[in-house]
């Protein structure tokens, strides 16, 4: 695990990190945005982008459709996760970002999430959390599988709206097993 003298922590969104959250994906290197399996002809406006997410972090948890998480290091925030596709009291689908690349592929990443993933099934009454990252992009597989999600399939979909047609591997984890894990 990435050595720090911060302590991983995560905290529920606020209105001020969506800018961190936008930026991340307009910001980044297209090379880096192709191997999430992101489609940079489809990223809308940064206004566009702010207005929604701040159009959806205003409504109660049963109506939302995006949810996020910001990942910390002590005070400073270095990643974020969200779900989205919510039916609340069933399912939704999860997605994992570290922001800054020297933060990477050092084990945070699962530490970050271990401390998200109650977030979803508690705050949403989730039965299923489903993943489905790019099948060509090996770290959030990975994670994935020592979180203990099970390996449900590989396909080929359009996962989300800034992604293009691409082959995902869809895992998933049941609230039994959430309940195993992590209470």
């Amino acid at each position: 695990m990435l050595k720090t003298d911060s302590p991983p922590s995560v905290r529920e969104v606020n209105e001020n990190d969506y800018e961190n959250i936008v930026d991340y994906f307009l910001k980044a290197d297209k090379d880096f945005l192709h191997r999430m399996g992101v489609d940079i002809n489809l990223l809308p406006k940064r206004d566009d982008w702010l207005n929604l997410l701040l159009y959806n972090h205003n409504k109660i948890i049963e109506n939302k459709t995006i949810f996020y998480v910001i990942w910390l290091l002590g005070k400073t925030a270095v990643g974020h996760s969200n779900i989205n596709k919510i039916i609340f009291g069933k399912e939704a689908y999860m997605h994992l970002h570290l922001w800054q690349s020297d933060k990477r592929q050092k084990g945070i990443g699962s530490e970050f999430m271990k401390m998200s993933i109650p977030y979803y099934f508690n705050n949403f009454k989730l039965k299923k959390l489903f993943c489905e990252p790019y099948a060509l992009n090996p770290a959030p597989n990975k994670i994935l599988e020592k979180l203990g999600f099970e390996f449900i399939k590989q396909h080929e979909t359009i996962p989300g709206w800034i992604n293009f047609h691409q082959p995902v591997n869809r895992w998933c984890m049941d609230a039994d097993k959430f309940k195993s894990l992590y209470t």
